[in-house]
Protein backbone atom coordinates (compact mmCIF):
# COMPACT_ATOMS: atom_id res chain seq x y z
CA UNK A 1 0.00 0.00 0.00
CA UNK A 2 1.67 3.74 -0.68
CA UNK A 3 2.18 5.69 2.17
CA UNK A 4 -0.62 8.18 1.28
CA UNK A 5 -3.02 5.74 1.55
CA UNK A 6 -2.07 4.87 5.27
CA UNK A 7 -2.45 8.46 5.60
CA UNK A 8 -5.81 8.36 4.31
CA UNK A 9 -6.96 5.86 6.11
CA UNK A 10 -5.62 7.62 9.51
CA UNK A 11 -7.42 10.66 8.19
CA UNK A 12 -10.79 8.43 7.84
CA UNK A 13 -10.19 7.09 11.63
CA UNK A 14 -8.29 9.90 13.01
CA UNK A 15 -8.89 13.08 11.53
CA UNK A 16 -8.14 15.53 14.23
CA UNK A 17 -4.95 13.77 15.28
CA UNK A 18 -2.08 15.61 14.26
CA UNK A 19 0.07 14.26 11.48
CA UNK A 20 3.12 16.59 11.63
CA UNK A 21 4.47 19.48 12.98
CA UNK A 22 6.93 21.62 11.08
CA UNK A 23 8.15 25.33 11.26
CA UNK A 24 5.08 26.81 9.50
CA UNK A 25 2.65 25.12 11.93
CA UNK A 26 0.76 22.16 12.15
CA UNK A 27 -1.79 19.65 9.96
CA UNK A 28 -4.17 17.42 11.28
CA UNK A 29 -4.75 14.08 9.46
CA UNK A 30 -7.54 15.24 7.43
CA UNK A 31 -5.71 18.16 6.75
CA UNK A 32 -2.85 16.29 5.76
CA UNK A 33 -4.57 14.18 3.84
CA UNK A 34 -6.53 16.77 1.53
CA UNK A 35 -3.43 18.68 0.82
CA UNK A 36 -1.80 15.45 -0.36
CA UNK A 37 -5.09 14.84 -2.58
CA UNK A 38 -4.87 18.10 -4.12
CA UNK A 39 -1.01 17.96 -5.14
CA UNK A 40 -1.30 14.33 -6.40
CA UNK A 41 -4.49 15.83 -8.98
CA UNK A 42 -2.04 18.50 -9.53
CA UNK A 43 0.96 16.43 -10.34
CA UNK A 44 -1.80 13.84 -12.75
CA UNK A 45 -2.21 17.10 -14.64
CA UNK A 46 1.31 17.18 -15.43
CA UNK A 47 0.80 13.98 -17.00
CA UNK A 48 3.09 12.98 -14.11
CA UNK A 49 1.55 9.02 -12.70
CA UNK A 50 2.76 5.72 -12.90
CA UNK A 51 6.74 5.27 -14.22
CA UNK A 52 7.69 9.18 -13.65
CA UNK A 53 10.54 10.28 -11.58
CA UNK A 54 9.30 13.08 -9.49
CA UNK A 55 13.01 15.25 -8.25
CA UNK A 56 11.83 17.01 -5.05
CA UNK A 57 13.76 19.79 -3.28
CA UNK A 58 11.63 21.68 -0.94
CA UNK A 59 13.28 23.59 1.88
CA UNK A 60 10.34 23.17 4.35
CA UNK A 61 9.78 19.50 5.74
CA UNK A 62 6.05 19.07 5.74
CA UNK A 63 5.42 20.87 2.05
CA UNK A 64 8.49 18.50 1.09
CA UNK A 65 6.33 15.46 2.58
CA UNK A 66 3.03 16.62 1.00
CA UNK A 67 4.72 16.66 -2.77
CA UNK A 68 6.55 13.58 -1.84
CA UNK A 69 3.10 11.68 -0.98
CA UNK A 70 1.61 13.48 -3.66
CA UNK A 71 3.88 11.09 -6.10
CA UNK A 72 3.41 8.73 -4.03
CA UNK A 73 -0.60 8.73 -4.30
CA UNK A 74 -0.07 9.47 -8.54
CA UNK A 75 1.73 6.34 -8.82
CA UNK A 76 5.13 7.92 -9.79
CA UNK A 77 8.50 7.92 -7.81
CA UNK A 78 9.93 10.49 -5.77
CA UNK A 79 13.27 11.72 -5.03
CA UNK A 80 14.06 13.63 -2.32
CA UNK A 81 17.72 16.21 -3.00
CA UNK A 82 18.59 19.24 -1.48
CA UNK A 83 16.44 22.39 -1.63
CA UNK A 84 19.55 24.17 -2.47
CA UNK A 85 20.16 22.32 -5.87
CA UNK A 86 19.58 24.14 -9.03
CA UNK A 87 18.38 22.73 -12.24
CA UNK A 88 22.49 22.28 -13.25
CA UNK A 89 22.81 20.25 -10.21
CA UNK A 90 19.51 18.19 -10.67
CA UNK A 91 21.11 17.61 -14.20
CA UNK A 92 24.41 16.35 -13.06
CA UNK A 93 22.69 13.74 -10.92
CA UNK A 94 20.16 12.22 -13.16
CA UNK A 95 19.15 12.87 -16.44
CA UNK A 96 16.01 10.59 -15.74
CA UNK A 97 13.40 13.62 -13.88
CA UNK A 98 10.23 13.76 -15.17
CA UNK A 99 9.38 17.29 -12.99
CA UNK A 100 11.19 19.10 -10.40
CA UNK A 101 9.58 20.43 -7.35
CA UNK A 102 11.01 22.95 -5.64
CA UNK A 103 7.94 24.65 -4.13
CA UNK A 104 5.35 23.88 -2.32
CA UNK A 105 2.65 21.79 -4.78
CA UNK A 106 -0.40 24.14 -5.23
CA UNK A 107 -3.92 22.44 -4.35
CA UNK A 108 -6.00 21.32 -6.98
CA UNK A 109 -9.74 20.71 -6.45
CA UNK A 110 -11.69 17.10 -7.12
CA UNK A 111 -12.31 13.87 -6.42
CA UNK A 112 -10.14 11.64 -4.35
CA UNK A 113 -7.22 9.91 -6.08
CA UNK A 114 -7.10 6.37 -6.75
CA UNK A 115 -4.18 4.53 -7.60
CA UNK A 116 -3.85 0.41 -7.49
CA UNK A 117 0.00 -0.08 -6.35
CA UNK A 118 1.59 -3.51 -7.30
CA UNK A 119 4.64 -4.93 -4.76
CA UNK A 120 7.16 -4.39 -7.37
CA UNK A 121 6.68 -0.14 -8.47
CA UNK A 122 9.73 1.73 -8.34
CA UNK A 123 7.89 3.36 -5.25
CA UNK A 124 10.89 5.79 -3.39
CA UNK A 125 14.44 6.61 -4.76
CA UNK A 126 16.70 8.41 -1.74
CA UNK A 127 20.61 9.15 -1.99
CA UNK A 128 23.30 6.88 -0.39
CA UNK A 129 24.75 9.04 2.43
CA UNK A 130 28.32 9.48 0.60
CA UNK A 131 30.01 12.66 1.00
CA UNK A 132 31.97 13.67 -2.02
CA UNK A 133 31.62 13.23 -5.79
CA UNK A 134 27.98 12.91 -7.50
CA UNK A 135 25.77 12.17 -5.48
CA UNK A 136 23.81 7.93 -5.91
CA UNK A 137 20.16 7.48 -6.13
CA UNK A 138 19.19 4.38 -5.28
CA UNK A 139 15.83 2.65 -6.34
CA UNK A 140 13.80 0.68 -4.47
CA UNK A 141 10.65 -1.20 -4.95
CA UNK A 142 7.41 -0.40 -2.59
CA UNK A 143 7.38 -3.97 -0.73
CA UNK A 144 11.02 -3.68 -0.07
CA UNK A 145 9.88 -0.01 1.17
CA UNK A 146 7.17 -0.17 2.84
CA UNK A 147 6.70 -4.00 4.14
CA UNK A 148 9.14 -3.55 7.10
CA UNK A 149 7.45 -1.13 8.39
CA UNK A 150 5.47 -3.27 10.71
CA UNK A 151 9.33 -4.68 11.57
CA UNK A 152 10.61 -1.76 12.97
CA UNK A 153 7.21 -0.33 15.06
CA UNK A 154 6.85 -3.49 16.86
CA UNK A 155 10.96 -3.76 17.58
CA UNK A 156 10.70 0.08 18.53
CA UNK A 157 7.18 0.03 20.13
CA UNK A 158 6.18 2.61 18.05
CA UNK A 159 2.40 3.10 18.08
CA UNK A 160 -0.44 5.71 16.43
CA UNK A 161 -0.20 7.89 20.02
CA UNK A 162 3.48 8.53 19.63
CA UNK A 163 5.11 11.76 19.17
CA UNK A 164 8.29 11.01 16.88
CA UNK A 165 11.07 13.58 16.66
CA UNK A 166 13.36 13.64 13.17
CA UNK A 167 16.02 16.10 14.06
CA UNK A 168 17.30 15.58 10.52
CA UNK A 169 16.61 16.10 6.85
CA UNK A 170 15.25 14.53 4.57
CA UNK A 171 17.32 14.05 2.27
CA UNK A 172 19.09 11.62 4.51
CA UNK A 173 17.51 8.18 3.77
CA UNK A 174 18.01 7.41 7.74
CA UNK A 175 15.39 10.35 8.43
CA UNK A 176 12.98 10.59 5.54
CA UNK A 177 12.14 6.68 6.62
CA UNK A 178 11.66 7.44 9.92
CA UNK A 179 9.36 10.42 8.59
CA UNK A 180 7.44 8.21 6.27
CA UNK A 181 6.96 5.75 8.45
CA UNK A 182 5.91 7.76 11.65
CA UNK A 183 3.27 8.83 8.93
CA UNK A 184 2.01 5.08 8.07
CA UNK A 185 2.01 4.55 11.58
CA UNK A 186 -0.68 7.48 12.25
CA UNK A 187 1.81 9.17 14.97
CA UNK A 188 2.74 12.55 15.04
CA UNK A 189 5.61 13.51 13.34
CA UNK A 190 7.83 16.65 14.21
CA UNK A 191 10.33 18.16 11.98
CA UNK A 192 12.28 20.82 12.93
CA UNK A 193 13.56 21.30 9.56
CA UNK A 194 16.55 23.53 9.60
CA UNK A 195 15.44 24.90 13.15
CA UNK A 196 17.52 23.77 16.26
CA UNK A 197 15.97 20.36 17.01
CA UNK A 198 16.66 20.23 20.65
CA UNK A 199 14.17 21.92 22.54
CA UNK A 200 11.49 19.86 20.87
CA UNK A 201 12.56 16.52 22.67
CA UNK A 202 10.76 17.22 25.38
CA UNK A 203 7.44 17.09 23.50
CA UNK A 204 8.20 13.63 21.85
CA UNK A 205 8.09 9.89 22.88
CA UNK A 206 10.72 8.58 19.91
CA UNK A 207 13.02 10.27 18.75
CA UNK A 208 15.16 9.00 15.22
CA UNK A 209 18.85 9.98 14.94
CA UNK A 210 22.52 8.87 14.33
CA UNK A 211 25.26 8.16 17.76
CA UNK A 212 26.80 12.14 18.03
CA UNK A 213 23.11 13.35 18.86
CA UNK A 214 22.55 11.24 21.73
CA UNK A 215 23.85 12.62 24.56
CA UNK A 216 22.35 16.06 23.68
CA UNK A 217 18.65 14.29 23.82
CA UNK A 218 19.69 12.86 27.20
CA UNK A 219 19.83 16.06 28.53
CA UNK A 220 16.42 16.76 29.14
CA UNK A 221 14.37 13.42 27.74
CA UNK A 222 11.29 14.64 29.03
CA UNK A 223 8.62 12.33 28.41
CA UNK A 224 11.22 10.47 25.67
CA UNK A 225 10.86 6.80 25.87
CA UNK A 226 12.98 5.56 23.25
CA UNK A 227 15.75 6.39 20.88
CA UNK A 228 15.83 4.48 17.32
CA UNK A 229 19.88 4.80 16.42
CA UNK A 230 21.49 4.22 13.48
CA UNK A 231 23.99 5.47 10.94
CA UNK A 232 27.20 4.72 12.81
CA UNK A 233 28.18 2.37 15.75
CA UNK A 234 26.65 2.99 19.15
CA UNK A 235 29.14 2.20 22.08
CA UNK A 236 27.56 0.06 25.16
CA UNK A 237 28.91 3.68 27.57
CA UNK A 238 25.73 5.86 25.61
CA UNK A 239 23.15 2.47 26.19
CA UNK A 240 23.91 2.76 29.61
CA UNK A 241 23.67 6.87 29.70
CA UNK A 242 20.41 6.40 27.64
CA UNK A 243 19.30 3.89 30.37
CA UNK A 244 20.06 6.17 33.57
CA UNK A 245 17.68 8.43 31.64
CA UNK A 246 14.76 6.07 31.44
CA UNK A 247 14.85 6.12 27.75
CA UNK A 248 15.44 2.63 25.92
CA UNK A 249 17.79 2.18 22.83
CA UNK A 250 16.97 0.40 19.63
CA UNK A 251 20.09 0.46 17.46
CA UNK A 252 20.42 -1.01 14.08
CA UNK A 253 22.89 -1.25 11.30
CA UNK A 254 22.13 -1.14 7.66
CA UNK A 255 22.62 1.14 4.87
CA UNK A 256 20.83 3.15 2.15
CA UNK A 257 21.05 0.50 -0.38
CA UNK A 258 20.49 -2.54 2.26
CA UNK A 259 18.15 -1.11 4.49
CA UNK A 260 18.04 -2.55 8.07
CA UNK A 261 19.98 -5.59 8.29
CA UNK A 262 20.66 -6.06 11.63
CA UNK A 263 19.01 -4.14 15.01
CA UNK A 264 20.09 -4.83 18.81
CA UNK A 265 16.83 -3.71 20.45
CA UNK A 266 17.94 -4.85 24.45
CA UNK A 267 21.76 -4.45 24.07
CA UNK A 268 22.51 -7.90 23.67
CA UNK A 269 24.15 -7.17 20.20
CA UNK A 270 23.24 -7.02 16.50
CA UNK A 271 21.24 -10.02 15.32
CA UNK A 272 19.26 -10.01 12.04
CA UNK A 273 16.40 -8.01 11.48
CA UNK A 274 13.47 -9.90 10.57
CA UNK A 275 13.27 -11.31 6.96
CA UNK A 276 17.02 -10.75 6.74
CA UNK A 277 19.97 -13.53 6.47
CA UNK A 278 23.48 -12.81 6.61
CA UNK A 279 26.18 -13.89 5.95
CA UNK A 280 30.44 -12.49 6.25
CA UNK A 281 32.60 -13.63 3.57
CA UNK A 282 36.32 -13.86 4.76
CA UNK A 283 39.60 -15.47 3.00
CA UNK A 284 40.37 -17.55 5.29
CA UNK A 285 39.46 -18.67 8.44
CA UNK A 286 39.24 -16.69 11.37
CA UNK A 287 39.73 -13.53 9.31
CA UNK A 288 37.68 -10.42 9.26
CA UNK A 289 35.16 -10.55 6.20
CA UNK A 290 32.72 -8.50 4.41
CA UNK A 291 29.54 -8.70 5.20
CA UNK A 292 26.44 -9.63 2.51
CA UNK A 293 22.68 -9.88 3.27
CA UNK A 294 19.42 -11.52 1.52
CA UNK A 295 16.13 -9.90 2.32
CA UNK A 296 13.50 -8.41 0.91
CA UNK A 297 14.48 -5.13 2.29
CA UNK A 298 17.29 -4.65 -0.71
CA UNK A 299 17.17 -1.73 -2.92
CA UNK A 300 17.03 -2.58 -6.99
CA UNK A 301 19.90 -0.89 -7.31
CA UNK A 302 21.35 3.00 -8.68
CA UNK A 303 19.46 5.18 -10.78
CA UNK A 304 20.86 5.31 -14.58
CA UNK A 305 22.72 2.75 -13.15
CA UNK A 306 25.61 4.48 -11.25
CA UNK A 307 28.33 2.96 -9.84
CA UNK A 308 28.44 2.40 -6.42
CA UNK A 309 29.66 -0.10 -3.80
CA UNK A 310 26.65 -2.19 -4.35
CA UNK A 311 27.37 -5.48 -5.45
CA UNK A 312 25.04 -8.35 -5.77
CA UNK A 313 25.52 -12.09 -6.37
CA UNK A 314 23.89 -15.05 -8.61
CA UNK A 315 21.81 -16.38 -5.51
CA UNK A 316 20.12 -12.95 -4.34
CA UNK A 317 23.21 -11.93 -1.96
CA UNK A 318 24.40 -8.25 -2.18
CA UNK A 319 27.17 -6.05 -0.40
CA UNK A 320 27.94 -2.85 0.07
CA UNK A 321 31.68 -4.14 1.47
CA UNK A 322 31.29 -3.46 5.32
CA UNK A 323 33.71 -5.67 7.48
CA UNK A 324 32.75 -7.63 10.69
CA UNK A 325 34.53 -10.79 12.38
CA UNK A 326 33.25 -14.13 11.80
CA UNK A 327 30.31 -14.91 12.27
CA UNK A 328 27.64 -17.88 12.28
CA UNK A 329 23.87 -17.82 12.22
CA UNK A 330 22.69 -17.70 15.84
CA UNK A 331 25.60 -15.45 16.99
CA UNK A 332 25.93 -11.75 17.46
CA UNK A 333 27.10 -9.77 14.16
CA UNK A 334 30.61 -7.54 15.24
CA UNK A 335 30.70 -4.87 12.96
CA UNK A 336 34.05 -3.78 12.80
CA UNK A 337 33.91 -0.80 10.00
CA UNK A 338 33.61 -0.52 6.26
CA UNK A 339 35.97 -1.95 4.07
CA UNK A 340 37.03 0.75 1.38
CA UNK A 341 37.83 2.80 4.52
CA UNK A 342 40.84 0.53 5.92
CA UNK A 343 44.07 1.44 6.51
CA UNK A 344 46.89 -0.24 5.31
CA UNK A 345 49.97 0.49 7.26
CA UNK A 346 53.43 -1.34 6.96
CA UNK A 347 52.40 -4.18 6.21
CA UNK A 348 48.93 -4.65 8.94
CA UNK A 349 45.29 -3.29 8.28
CA UNK A 350 44.01 -1.13 10.73
CA UNK A 351 39.86 -0.75 10.32
CA UNK A 352 39.57 3.25 11.49
CA UNK A 353 36.08 2.42 13.72
CA UNK A 354 38.45 0.57 15.87
CA UNK A 355 40.76 3.25 16.83
CA UNK A 356 37.73 5.67 16.86
CA UNK A 357 36.14 3.38 19.70
CA UNK A 358 38.93 3.46 22.02
CA UNK A 359 39.39 7.30 21.21
CA UNK A 360 35.86 8.32 21.92
CA UNK A 361 36.08 7.91 25.26
CA UNK A 362 38.69 10.59 26.30
CA UNK A 363 37.15 13.29 28.00
CA UNK A 364 37.19 15.81 25.84
CA UNK A 365 36.80 14.24 22.53
CA UNK A 366 33.63 15.56 20.77
CA UNK A 367 34.13 12.89 18.18
CA UNK A 368 37.16 11.79 16.05
CA UNK A 369 37.98 10.34 12.72
CA UNK A 370 40.65 8.14 11.87
CA UNK A 371 41.95 8.45 8.54
CA UNK A 372 45.05 6.86 6.44
CA UNK A 373 47.67 9.35 5.84
CA UNK A 374 50.16 8.88 2.78
CA UNK A 375 53.97 7.64 3.94
CA UNK A 376 56.90 6.90 1.65
CA UNK A 377 57.64 3.67 3.46
CA UNK A 378 54.50 2.40 5.79
CA UNK A 379 52.13 3.04 2.73
CA UNK A 380 50.18 5.10 5.11
CA UNK A 381 50.22 6.05 8.97
CA UNK A 382 47.27 5.95 11.11
CA UNK A 383 46.00 9.98 11.71
CA UNK A 384 43.46 10.79 14.14
CA UNK A 385 41.40 13.85 13.58
CA UNK A 386 39.95 15.24 17.09
CA UNK A 387 36.51 17.30 17.37
CA UNK A 388 36.42 19.81 19.54
CA UNK A 389 37.23 23.57 20.45
CA UNK A 390 39.58 22.31 23.30
CA UNK A 391 40.65 18.86 22.37
CA UNK A 392 42.50 17.24 24.94
CA UNK A 393 46.60 17.12 24.87
CA UNK A 394 48.00 14.89 22.73
CA UNK A 395 50.01 13.09 25.70
CA UNK A 396 46.70 11.69 26.99
CA UNK A 397 45.45 10.42 23.52
CA UNK A 398 48.67 8.94 23.25
CA UNK A 399 48.40 7.14 27.23
CA UNK A 400 44.67 5.98 25.70
CA UNK A 401 45.66 4.67 22.58
CA UNK A 402 49.20 2.72 24.19
CA UNK A 403 47.04 1.08 26.41
CA UNK A 404 43.92 -0.30 24.66
CA UNK A 405 45.38 0.19 21.22
CA UNK A 406 48.00 -2.47 19.60
CA UNK A 407 51.06 -0.65 17.83
CA UNK A 408 50.00 -0.88 14.42
CA UNK A 409 46.65 0.65 15.54
CA UNK A 410 48.45 3.84 17.34
CA UNK A 411 47.85 6.94 15.45
CA UNK A 412 50.85 8.51 14.47
CA UNK A 413 49.38 11.84 13.38
CA UNK A 414 47.46 13.69 15.46
CA UNK A 415 44.87 16.62 14.07
CA UNK A 416 42.28 19.00 15.86
CA UNK A 417 39.18 20.48 14.39
CA UNK A 418 36.98 22.86 16.02
CA UNK A 419 34.03 20.74 13.64
CA UNK A 420 34.11 17.83 11.60
CA UNK A 421 31.59 17.91 8.33
CA UNK A 422 29.18 15.24 8.54
CA UNK A 423 27.16 13.61 5.33
CA UNK A 424 22.99 13.95 5.64
CA UNK A 425 22.74 11.06 7.75
CA UNK A 426 24.95 13.13 10.97
CA UNK A 427 28.08 10.97 10.18
CA UNK A 428 31.15 12.11 10.26
CA UNK A 429 32.44 12.73 6.59
CA UNK A 430 35.19 10.17 6.43
CA UNK A 431 36.22 11.30 2.92
CA UNK A 432 35.84 14.71 3.33
CA UNK A 433 37.85 15.45 6.72
CA UNK A 434 40.35 13.19 4.39
CA UNK A 435 40.23 15.54 1.14
CA UNK A 436 40.54 18.52 3.54
CA UNK A 437 43.38 17.30 5.79
CA UNK A 438 45.48 16.47 2.27
CA UNK A 439 44.37 19.87 0.85
CA UNK A 440 45.65 21.80 3.58
CA UNK A 441 42.83 23.12 5.31
CA UNK A 442 43.44 25.67 7.76
CA UNK A 443 40.79 24.72 10.14
CA UNK A 444 42.78 21.51 10.66
CA UNK A 445 45.73 21.75 13.17
CA UNK A 446 48.27 19.69 14.11
CA UNK A 447 48.71 18.68 17.93
CA UNK A 448 51.77 19.66 19.02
Amino acid sequence: MPVAQHVMRHAAERPARVAARGPEGELSYAELAEKINGAARHLLGLGIGPGALVAVGVADPVALLIAVLAADLAGATPLVGEHTWDRARWAQVTDAVDVLIDEPLPYVAGPAVRFEPRPDDRAWACFSSGSTGRPRAVVRTRASWTASFPHLSDLAGIGPDDVVLVPGPLVSSLYAFAAVHTLATGATAILPGHRPWRSLVAQATVVHLVPHQLPDVLEHPGTLRTAVVGGAALGRDARAAAASAGVNVVSYYGATELSFVAVDADGGGLRPFPGVEIEVRAESAGALGEVWARSPWLAGGYLDDAAGPLRRDEAGWVSVGDVAEPYRVGEVLRLRGRGGGAIQTGGATVVPEDVEEVLRKVPGVGDIVVVGSPHPHLGSVVTAIIEGASPPPRSLLEAVARSGLDAAQRPRRWYAVPSLPRTQAGKPARALVAARLAGGDPDIRRLA
